[in-house]
């Protein structure tokens, strides 16, 4: 199957409805309260048009669907930029989609005179061996012996070259943290 990646526009209604319906699904396993409609994905596609953001789709080339969704903010101008978010059609996941999306952020940042993309990638669910348990007095020590216990996705980062930069202990609520992830590309 052929994947052309490319700007998500305004003006680019079919995708922002099909990555609007493939989010609330995508993200239901590893993130549970987050875009649970519809209504909260438009909201959520509508904020990535900003002039400091990027905001990319994956189509598949064979039928023009949007099966993928990336988006970065400039955090840091001009120098660091938050990989938010990240969704791949659960049909297609599996298949070199966000990789591929990921790579393209790259890419764009680069461009911009970027020097890192970095990420948040929560643990609400009990997907790591750091779920459920007090990270403190040294949560560091934790990570470094850090186990993906369901597939959470900060396997697929790694893979991707991203590396473990900290964590935030609590994020979400007692003994659910927010691990912390960046990786250099320019």
């Amino acid at each position: 199957m052929p994947v052309e990646i490319r700007a998500l526009t305004p003006d680019d209604h079919r995708a922002i409805e099909q990555i609007a319906q493939f989010c609330t699904h995508a993200f239901r396993t590893i993130a549970p309260d987050y875009m649970t409609t519809v209504e909260e994905a438009r909201e959520e596609i509508a904020e990535s048009f900003a002039d400091d953001r990027i905001s990319r789709v994956a189509v598949d080339g064979d039928s023009n669907t949007a099966i993928g969704w990336i988006g970065g903010i400039l955090t840091y101008e001009p120098f660091a930029w938050e990989l938010h978010p990240l969704a791949v059609d659960p049909g297609y996941q599996g298949h070199g989609i966000g990789r591929a999306l990921a790579a393209d952020l790259e890419t764009q940042v680069k461009a911009r005179g970027g020097l890192t993309i970095y990420l948040g990638s929560d643990d609400e669910l009990g997907l790591t061996s750091l779920h459920g348990i007090d990270l403190y007095p040294n949560p560091l020590e934790h990570l470094a012996r850090i186990q993906n216990l369901k597939r959470h996705p900060y396997e697929f980062y790694q893979k991707c070259g991203f590396v473990f930069t900290g964590i935030v202990p609590d994020a979400n609520g007692f003994g659910k943290p927010d691990l912390l992830m960046a990786k250099r590309v320019g």
